[in-house]
């Protein structure tokens, strides 16, 4: 008889629909729905409710800033690895109380109008932000305790699709329901489904292995430091962590300009853009977690990130021909199937450098260094676009992914090594 197919790190390969069945996938994935029903209530569906209202631009702008939570919440996340609820478990306690807060927040919206009340709606909108960015802390310490190494790949697929779709449902959703019951029925709507959310937090399972907090809150901060820096590769892992998506993301800096630039209309960009931009993004996320359980961590990462960078090349091609719908359309699907599948593949890589002890403040610091170069290649992004042009851009975004690659395969004892670690702190 044929030899059972096997993982990277040489486990029997267990089969999708047998991993996918598990109570904890399945978890994962509802609380990727709840971690992303909340993020356009500070961002698109907010703006819209002003908009509607006759609110101004500049008025809108400033409320933009509701969403800082979201960038500053490895802060306080020392503070849920510290201190549990005395209920649930360790994670799941907090959660169920966030979404609960959440939908409250959420449903206290419908009291009140923009014109009258913009003070108080930017108030309710300023701790939505943080009620989410904290739910967030804890459902991402969650899927890094709860994970096992060859489930990884699939979890950050679950995640990420449950994210999509929730923020589409509360932004797409949320304004057809606006459109004809009123704004009050669509935070009703999204509050309802935030509680509905919680209830199946209920019933996600506890992780198999159990951590203890930190005794104290200086030990939740100085010992997971020191975690993640002991070893003699572990400051290299932090630079590949920073560094693999350098040119995924410095190609992206300026996509609207460059695509306004060959000549297309505003509304193709709006339209066609985000269209393919979705589906190809969740293609990628998919096919990359099927394809991490036969890859592993390495592999993965190695061949992702090499498409990635390629994928830079089709813009290059874009560039080159001018306006071409056909090439827009194909350049965008490939640069995002690529990004998708990257994207799990990172996200994996965050969960396999996470303790359980500490997965809250090591999970949100190291999500908050890997967006450090979408953060900041804006600036020299715009320099080399405006005196190479954008063939060239395109070609130095391609050449600036290839140090991470490299990394990925100068790293891969360590990246293997971590494909088949499980938390060091799990009693």
């Amino acid at each position: 008889p044929p030899a059972p197919v096997t993982t990277a790190t040489g486990a029997p390969q267990p089969r999708f629909r047998e991993v996918m069945r598990e109570p904890r996938m399945v978890a994962v994935l509802a609380l990727g729905l709840a971690s992303g029903l909340p993020y356009n209530l500070t961002d698109g569906t907010l703006q819209a409710w002003l908009k509607d209202y006759g609110i101004s631009n500049t008025q809108i702008g400033l409320l933009t800033l509701v969403g800082l939570p979201y960038a500053w919440k490895f802060l306080w996340a020392p503070l849920i690895d510290r201190y549990r609820l005395p209920f649930i478990g360790r994670r799941r306690g907090w959660i169920f109380v966030l979404q609960l807060a959440l939908a409250g927040v959420i449903a206290a919206n419908a009291l009140y109008s923009p014109l009258d009340a913009l003070a108080s709606i930017a108030v309710l909108a300023f701790a939505i932000g943080f009620l989410s960015a904290s739910q967030d802390i804890v459902i991402n310490a969650y899927t890094a305790d709860v994970a096992r190494p060859h489930e990884r790949g699939l979890a950050a697929m679950a995640t990420s699709v449950g994210y999509r779709a929730a923020s589409w449902f509360s932004f797409s959703i949320a304004l057809i329901v606006a459109q004809y019951a009123g704004w009050q029925a669509a935070y009703l709507m999204i509050a309802a489904a935030m509680v509905a959310l919680a209830v199946g937090t209920l019933m996600a399972p506890e992780p198999k292995q159990r951590a203890a907090p930190p005794d104290t809150l200086r030990e939740s901060i100085i010992l997971p430091l020191r975690q993640l820096l002991a070893g003699p590769g572990a400051l290299a892992l932090m630079v590949l962590l920073v560094v693999y998506k350098v040119g995924d993301a410095f190609s992206l800096r300026l996509f609207t300009p460059f695509l306004m630039d060959l000549g297309f209309s505003k509304a193709e960009i709006g339209v066609v853009t985000k269209t393919t931009m979705a589906l190809a993004t969740i293609t990628g996320t998919v096919l990359g977690g099927l394809w991490m359980i036969r890859l592993g961590l390495y592999r993965a990462m190695l061949w992702f990130g090499s498409f990635q960078a390629l994928s830079n090349l089709t813009y290059m091609v874009l560039a080159i021909a001018g306006k071409n719908h056909v090439l827009m359309i194909a350049a965008i699907a490939i640069d995002n199937l690529a990004g998708g599948m990257g994207s799990v593949a990172l996200t994996a890589f965050v969960l396999a450098l996470c303790d359980q002890r500490f997965s809250a403040f090591q999970y949100a610091l190291l999500s908050a260094i890997a967006v450090i170069p979408r953060t900041y290649l804006g600036v020299p992004a715009g320099f080399l676009a405006d005196r190479a042009g954008w063939p060239t851009f395109y070609l130095l975004s391609f050449i600036a992914a290839i140090p991470g690659i490299a990394l990925v395969w100068w790293l891969r004892r360590d990246v293997r090594a971590l494909d088949t670690r499980t938390s060091a702190g799990a009693t």
